[in-house]
């Protein structure tokens, strides 16, 4: 059995860890609330937006290279979100799982499936399975920004104008609440606008508009903002997941550690009566046999 000291160390040890989950969780509930923020501002812009190049091109006629689907898809780019730091749950677990699942089952019917990671967790994962992604991205909790989207997104179309794919794929978590994140796969190359405004009824948006400059140029111009908005949007939305459930794990562990310590000062309490029962029934038993 333990003895007292050795209890009292665990009691502190498990109390000091559970200063720093309980920091831990309020850290991660600030930056979730600043993650919900700007989803929710970004979420309608997003899909109006969409609505917009939809209209355009279905009462103009206008096609462009990111819209149109390939005749057969053989060249596949999986685009893998994950975070850089763990102690956040299942989150990553999640995401690995269904990317080495989406791997297993796509990569031997395919010519070519590349990664492309955005996360350290992910890459890790992965190199150590032989996977090579074509360029990486870390620090994404840190430096999550439209310019860095705007970049990986640029980066993303190139790939795909110049037929190195046929498809690009996202898998990320999608943000539903702080305990609850559903991990997406989207295409997000080519683009997919089916919907339209005026296919609504009682929509007022006319057919004989007249643009200045070109559809074509509009339309272009707007494919464009469109996919950096949903790079970024994908990237808010796992950071925002990341944040929820670190927020839940910290809890949990802060929950678990009050139960640890219960269970170790009961412990302890129980030790020190039996020590002191001990030593009394030693000092009665010496002064039995005195007399």
């Amino acid at each position: 059995m333990a003895s007292l000291k050795d209890i009292r160390m665990r009691i502190d040890s498990t109390k000091n860890t559970q200063q720093i989950t309980k920091a831990m969780k309020l850290v991660s509930a600030a930056k979730l609330r600043r993650a919900q923020h700007n989803i929710t501002n970004m979420r309608p812009y997003a899909v109006t937006l969409k609505k917009v190049i939809a209209n355009i091109t279905a009462t103009q006629k206008v096609t462009h290279p990111l819209m149109t689907a390939k005749d057969s898809v053989k060249k596949v780019l999986l685009v893998v979100l994950t975070s850089d730091r763990g102690l956040c749950g299942g989150f990553n677990t999640n995401i690995i799982k269904f990317a080495d699942k989406y791997r297993a089952e796509n990569a031997p019917k395919l010519e070519k499936l590349d990664f492309f990671f955005i996360g350290k967790r992910g890459d890790d994962f992965f190199s150590k399975r032989g996977v090579k992604s074509i360029e990486t991205y870390f620090k994404l909790d840190k430096d999550i920004s439209y310019d860095l989207a705007k970049g990986v997104a640029e980066k993303l179309i190139n790939h795909y104008l110049d037929g190195s794919y046929d498809e690009i794929r996202l898998v990320y978590n999608e943000f539903h609440s702080a305990i609850s994140q559903v991990v997406t796969c989207e295409t997000l190359l080519p683009i997919q606008v089916e919907q339209t405004s005026f296919d609504a009824e009682g929509s007022q948006f006319s057919k004989d508009i007249i643009f200045d400059p070109s559809p074509e140029a509009i339309v272009e111009e707007l494919l464009k903002k469109h996919f950096n908005l949903s790079v970024y949007k994908a990237m808010s939305e796992s950071v925002a997941s990341e944040h929820g459930a670190r927020m839940s794990a910290m809890e949990n562990a802060t929950n678990n550690a009050k139960e640890m310590i219960n269970k170790l000062t009961l412990t302890y309490n129980k030790a020190r009566q039996e020590k002191i029962t001990t030593e009394l029934t030693e000092i009665v038993s010496g002064a039995e046999a005195i007399k």
